[in-house]
Parts: structure tokens; C-alpha cells; sequence
């Protein structure tokens, strides 16, 4: 999942970017408003955070920029205002939700979590993926096979829910890179390959029934047994 994080402090955006990083979303971080609209017309966001007071263009601008381009992105404003009548302009002028600085991360993070579970077309989301005997609950961030816990890594967990969200479809490289990191296609780069490995290994290791498959040339793909 990818996040766009619009915040001039360059302190409080890479805090969260590195907060969101973390807990595996790949983040798109920008320091200015025209930045932000320009990255969120040109590229899909499951949610992003912007801040009110920005260079160039405004938050509540450019968030009415992306409602007037039909962007339907989730928004959370970021802001020193703490009045009603701030959130209530935030909200009106297409924010989903409203943070008054300073803010906790952990807050941060499940408001976001809460946002994107809601935002498939007014549906939410289920709050776990199921393919076969794997169980992966996105609350709690937690993966199971056949009912015993995987102690996963956040990169780990976050490629695990690519790929059963892409269950049966092959998935290339790039597109991993893309999802899981903040990367363009490298073919030097074996990032990927070691994170598969990691996760085939925790994933596989224990059951005779093997559940990520190698497509030679093509990339990786997931399988319930």
C-alpha cells in the first residue's frame, strides 16, 4: 500500500514517512503543495496525509484540486488549528479526517489504517486476507498458516499482503519494488529476490505443501496449496 505524506517541515515529514515505512507502506514524501498535487494526479494513493499550511499551494487547495479532478484518495489533514470551525473547513473542503499537531504516531498510523479499510468505493475492506490455510489479519498485523503464528517482519508482512491480494496472478519484480518499496525497477538490485526468499522460508519451511512459486522470467506468484 502507498501513501502520499505533503508536509514543509522536513522533521515532522520524515517522521512519519519513516513511522509509515515501518509498519511496510511503500511512502511518497514532498515538501510542497504543487509537489503534492501534481505526484497524486499523476500516480494511485491508498491514502494521504497532507498539511494545511504548505508552499506554492495550500492544503485545503490542493485537496480541493483532487475532489475537482475526481481523486477520490483518502485524506488526512495535518494541522496546527485546533478550532471546530478549522476541522469543520477541512472536512467540507473533501478531508476524510482531521489531526491537530502534535499528533501521536501510533494515532497517525491507525487513523490511516481506519481510512483505508473504508475508502474502496464507501465498502470497507475486509480486516483480514485469506488464501487457502494463510491467514493474514491487517489490524493486528499478524500472519498465520494452518492456525500457527509466522513471526514476520513489517517488509515481510507487507509483500505477504501484495501477494495474496494478487493471489493465482503472477507479480514481476518491478511491481513488487513499486508496492512493497519506494523503487523504481533496478535489474541490478536483488532486494527482492533476498525478501521472497525470507518469506518463502517462514512461509514454506514447515509444510510440505509449497505456497510461493518462482515463474522463471515473469516474477512470483502465490498459491493456495
Amino acid at each position: 500500500m502507498r501513501v502520499l505524506v505533503v508536509e514543509d517541515d522536513s522533521k515532522v515529514r520524515g517522521f512519519v514517512a519513516g513511522a509509515l515505512r515501518q509498519a511496510g507502506f511503500a511512502v511518497d514524501p514532498v515538501g510542497d503543495g504543487q509537489d503534492g498535487l501534481n505526484l497524486a494526479l499523476a500516480a494511485s494513493y491508498d491514502a494521504a496525509v497532507i498539511d494545511i499550511m504548505l508552499p506554492r499551494l495550500d492544503g485545503l487547495t490542493l485537496i480541493e484540486e483532487l475532489r475537482r479532478n475526481q481523486v477520490t484518495t483518502p485524506v488526512i489533514i495535518l494541522s496546527a488549528k485546533r478550532s471546530v470551525d478549522d476541522r469543520v473547513k477541512g472536512l467540507q473542503m473533501g478531508g476524510d479526517d482531521y489531526l491537530t499537531k502534535p499528533f501521536s504516531l501510533s494515532e497517525l498510523l491507525a487513523r490511516i489504517q481506519a481510512l483505508i479499510r473504508r475508502s474502496a468505493g464507501g465498502i470497507a475492506e475486509p480486516t483480514r486476507l485469506v488464501v487457502g490455510e494463510i491467514v493474514l489479519d491487517l489490524l493486528a498485523r499478524e500472519a498465520r498458516r494452518a492456525n500457527q503464528r509466522l513471526d514476520l517482519q513489517p517488509r515481510e508482512l507487507s509483500l505477504l499482503e501484495y501477494l495474496m491480494r494478487n493471489a493465482g496472478r503472477p507479480v514481476s519484480k518491478a511491481m513488487i519494488l513499486e508496492h512493497v518499496w519506494d523503487l523504481s525497477f533496478d535489474p541490478q538490485t536483488n532486494v527482492v529476490d533476498v525478501l521472497v526468499c525470507r518469506l518463502r522460508n517462514k512461509l514454506d519451511r514447515d509444510f510440505p505443501d509449497k505456497v510461493i512459486h518462482t515463474i522463471r522470467g515473469v516474477g512470483y506468484v502465490l498459491k493456495a496449496p
